[in-house]
């Protein structure tokens, strides 16, 4: 199979390579290499790959109109993995249209190549962050989703809305992935474990909103990425008991599908936190905030539907996952 993986050089993009090298796939990796945190640790999980005849990589921004027609002219893929997008619910307040250009021009400029060169499936990153001001846990792919707190949810609520036309206009088999707090080996160093480990390591007190009071349901990059996996290999199909009178947002007549992928076993941030200690060996000093806009207090997956599609539900606890992630960033930062 081959695979166009989009922000190949991301904390997941380079992970998923990573796993369709190993078992035999060939993966076409695209990515900007913007300089929202460190372009030196994309750089690094990039050599990753510089041993394996079958990857191969080009820089360019999905946004990028014209380069990214000549990429799906030029070059025929059985799946597309879009993670190419401006993350962070915070940096969407302060600059927005990096988020329009990114999440809403580039995924226009990705549906539009699937459907011209007839790429199977189209598989793309949503996120948690769509259920906004819902509170009935744990979230559900069944429930509507149209009160989002931030532009970045807004714009991932957009891409399902956009993937779904096409699915119906032009029978592009589309499947959206919620991804629910993601962390582990080679993660992002704007997420939560990664400011709290080099915080922790380096004597300064940690940021920890709404004093605390939070859950999350953290989910470790490996069971993210066998979710992704089982997800490109099985496109969607169109729902035969889809019911436009009883409409469900999970599912359609047209070859579409909405996902969510998490551990579906909330902790709590201090909980968390005190995993951390204990893998750090070394105690915290906690600058309690207040919640920041855009947040929300709790977050928790429904992973039923997935497990029922795929036969997978990710169920890697805080303390391995955690303990992984530290042995990583000792090695790769060269910690005691």
């Amino acid at each position: 199979m081959k695979v166009m993986i989009t922000g190949v050089a991301g904390f997941i993009g380079s992970t998923l390579a990573m796993r369709l090298l190993e078992r035999g796939d060939s993966v076409y990796g695209v990515d900007n290499l913007n300089d929202y945190y460190d372009v030196n640790l994309k750089k690094a999980r990039l050599e990753r790959f510089q041993d394996h005849d079958n990857f191969m990589f080009q820089r360019l921004d999905i946004a990028d109109r014209d380069g990214m027609q000549r990429l799906f002219q030029e070059h025929r893929f059985d799946a597309v993995m879009n993670l190419a997008a401006q993350a962070g619910v915070r940096h969407s307040i302060e600059n927005p249209s990096a988020y329009v250009d990114a999440n809403l021009v580039g995924f226009a400029n990705i549906l539009e190549g699937c459907r011209h060169s007839r790429v199977g499936h189209l598989v793309f990153a949503s996120s948690s962050s769509v259920y906004g001001a819902n509170t009935h846990l744990p979230f559900s792919e069944h429930d509507n989703v149209d009160h989002p707190v931030s532009l970045y949810a807004a714009s991932k609520k957009a891409n399902e809305l956009m993937a779904h036309s096409y699915a119906h206009l032009y029978g592009l088999a589309c499947t959206g992935l919620r991804f629910f707090t993601v962390y582990g080996p080679w993660g992002r160093p704007d997420m939560a474990l990664f400011k709290f480990t080099k915080g922790i390591l380096e004597n300064e007190a940690i940021p920890v909103f709404n004093r605390g009071e939070m859950v999350r349901d953290f989910t470790y990059i490996d069971d993210i990425v066998e979710g992704v996996i089982r997800v490109i290999d099985r496109p969607a199909k169109p729902d035969p008991s889809w019911d436009g009178d009883r409409p469900d947002p999970a599912t359609s007549y047209a070859p579409y599908a909405v996902f969510n992928i998490g551990n579906n076993t909330p902790v709590k941030l201090m909980r968390y936190i005190e995993v951390l200690e204990q893998c750090l060996g070394k105690k915290a000093e906690l600058d309690l905030l207040p919640m920041q806009p855009g947040d929300v207090a709790a977050t928790q997956a429904d992973t039923s539907a997935l497990d029922a599609a795929v036969g997978f539900k990710p169920n890697t606890s805080v303390e391995h996952g955690i303990e992984r992630f530290v042995e990583w960033y000792k090695s790769y930062y060269g910690g005691n």
